[in-house]
């Protein structure tokens, strides 16, 4: 399980480290930063499947997404004594992210993203795409000498081996991460188990309940342990939850949400269409006549109670568009989901965040609310020692 999430410098985000349990509720006001914290953990993902640059790409550029303020802010900017403006540091510009192990088999990692050389200096045109300055993998909650097990500083990698150091004679290519880059069983395990972990985390979104919505057309049907980010499959997936999943865990979810409804699949040659059996009903409602808001949490059931269980699942305001009556049963569904997989939950809706804290009591959980303060996310509900201890590595 992971135990900390460290970012830093991007976009709202200047400095803020989460601790993390089995269960994570973050919530805040509007513009507090959520959807940065998100889209930040999507980034640690896509770093791991070496799609970096393309992410900053949909983002507006690496430019955009680092940090707007000043570098340094001062007491006397914080008591509104003096306007916010550059300190003129000097330091560096640049983007990190990090995360960490709550055990000691576990692996931490962090990485450090920054600008290349002036475009006069580089030899490339593409002197706007970030360039990797560090990478860091350590065993434990926390970064030390004696625990870090790889290190990779601009080009030049180092393993770990037994009390020594051996370097990897192939230098790597600055766009991109070791992880995607350098992933040998024989010499870096600890690499292919961080690559493999980071890569499984699922992010769920907004689901398409439109009329032309994929969800509500029949699809091919083929094995689904995992349904996709936007819901296409969801027939597949739920067949297989009948075949290979929980489906006594199915059937409470529906009929918590639902009573007395049933969910089924018609097949029809290979093409499938999700179904829902409800009380009074002379023949399976089809998903095509569903309402949006019964769509919708069919297809969080079909998310959550998934066969396959990743590192970590991360749910983004997963209340949107659902009828508040069907929010304590959708917490209650998390709460299920949470017992197996690691879970994040980002939400601004009491009734679902009261029906999760009330169901979860012998589950460990976080709650986690976020503010901003002169641009700056911070946590608002939080002492300082209950902020998890977290040093990011020099370049």
């Amino acid at each position: 399980m992971f135990s900390a999430l460290a970012i830093a410098n991007y976009r709202s985000l200047r400095s803020l480290v989460l601790p993390l349990s089995q269960l994570n509720i973050v919530t805040g006001p509007n513009g507090s930063g959520k959807s940065s914290v998100y889209r930040a953990m999507g980034l640690l993902a896509e770093i791991a499947r070496g799609g970096v640059n393309t992410a900053f790409a949909r983002e507006g550029g690496f430019s955009s997404a680092l940090w707007a303020g000043p570098r340094e802010i001062s007491k006397a900017m914080l008591r509104g004594d003096v306007p916010i403006q550059g300190t003129g540091s000097g330091t560096a510009v640049a983007l990190k992210l990090g995360i960490a192990s709550s055990d000691e088999d576990g692996f931490g990692y962090a990485i450090d993203l920054g600008l290349p050389p002036p475009p006069k200096v580089s030899p490339t045109a593409f002197f706007k795409d970030p360039e990797v300055k560090t990478e860091f993998i350590w065993n434990g909650p926390h970064l030390r000498p004696s625990s870090l097990l790889v290190e990779r500083r601009n080009a030049q990698l180092r393993l770990r081996q037994g009390k020594q150091w051996q370097t990897v004679g192939r230098m790597l290519p600055s766009w991109t991460s070791m992880l995607s880059e350098f992933a040998d069983p024989s010499q870096a395990p600890e690499m292919l188990t961080l690559r493999e972990q980071l890569r499984s985390w699922r992010f769920y979104d907004h689901f398409r309940c439109d009329a032309q919505a994929p969800a509500r057309q029949t699809q091919l049907g083929t094995r689904t342990p995992v349904m996709s980010a936007d819901g296409h499959d969801v027939a597949a997936a739920m067949q297989t939850i009948l075949e290979i999943g929980d489906v006594e865990a199915l059937h409470e979810t529906v009929d918590d949400a639902f009573p007395g409804s049933r969910v089924s699949i018609h097949i029809r040659d290979d093409r499938f269409e999700l179904c829902l059996q409800q009380p009074g009903m002379l023949r399976p409602l089809r998903a095509a006549e569903l309402s949006d808001g019964t769509l919708r949490y069919l297809l969080w059931t079909a998310a959550l109670l998934t066969p396959r269980p990743p590192a970590l699942m991360i749910l983004n305001e997963p209340e949107t568009s659902l009828h508040p009556d069907l929010l304590p049963a959708l917490g209650r569904l998390i709460v299920k989901a949470a017992k197996h997989t690691q879970t994040m939950v980002i939400s601004h809706a009491p009734r679902l965040i009261a029906a999760m804290e009330s169901c979860a009591q012998e589950l460990p959980m976080q709650s986690i609310m976020l503010e901003k303060e002169l641009g700056q996310t911070h946590i608002a509900n939080l002492e300082h020692s209950e902020i998890p201890r977290w040093e990011w590595p020099s370049r």
